[in-house]
């Protein structure tokens, strides 16, 4: 997502916060993540970092891709460099481990501010396919209408396709039930079952979810 925002907006630095030196030197040196994305290779403007205060300074948005059993501690750890005014657009998926909270619920408590602006990310996408500009769908979900659409018309471009929605709860949700589906499409189709029983578990699936 660093580098779709980068690439639309080549005028801005996005920082990438990092936890591996290694990592943050990899990306900087040579533009690649070579531990995770060897290719293809991120744009100029995409600067890493270790440093949260560095990467959190003036900031304009925060593009969470923590998993979410991590969130809390990695939140605790930045929240004195994180304003109370800057927007967290939550890219993980899921629900916390023993609290079963939803990352609503995770970051203005991790960061001690129940009023922290966010928005939930959510839809089928692979990093891969997005970076290689493939086309894409997703949903950003506020209870700020405004700021929903300012998170769209930052993130829609031509390939990617951006909806809104005021049910975020709904979205987060979804976004974590819809994984065990996936799986399940997965291992029809490692079986070779054929499209009848893909098909079937896509309508069950959804029902259930619904």
């Amino acid at each position: 997502m660093a580098a779709h925002v980068a690439n639309k907006k080549n005028q801005l630095e996005v920082y990438m916060l990092v936890l591996d030196p290694l990592v943050c030197q990899s990306i900087n040196e040579t533009h690649c993540n070579r531990r995770y994305f060897p290719e293809p290779k991120l744009p100029d403007n995409v600067i890493s970092t270790t440093d949260a205060k560095s990467a959190l300074l003036g900031a304009d948005y925060c593009l969470l891709a923590v998993p979410v059993q991590f969130c809390s501690s990695f939140l605790e750890g930045i929240v004195d460099y994180v304003d109370p005014g800057l927007p967290f657009i939550s890219l993980s998926k899921g629900l916390e481990l023993n609290t079963l909270r939803m990352m609503s619920q995770i970051i203005p408590r991790a960061l001690k501010n129940p009023r922290q602006p966010f928005i939930a990310l959510s839809g089928p996408s692979f990093a891969p396919e997005l970076m290689n500009k493939l086309p894409t769908a997703m949903v950003v979900a506020s209870k700020d209408k405004k700021l929903a659409i300012a998170v769209q018309q930052l993130l829609a471009s031509s390939h990617l396709r951006i909806s809104t929605s005021s049910d975020v709860t709904g979205v987060e949700i979804a976004g974590a039930i819809k994984n065990v589906l996936a799986i399940a499409a997965g291992i029809v189709d490692g079986m070779n079952l054929g499209n009848n029983s893909m098909a079937a578990l896509v309508v069950q699936g959804w029902t259930e979810i619904r």
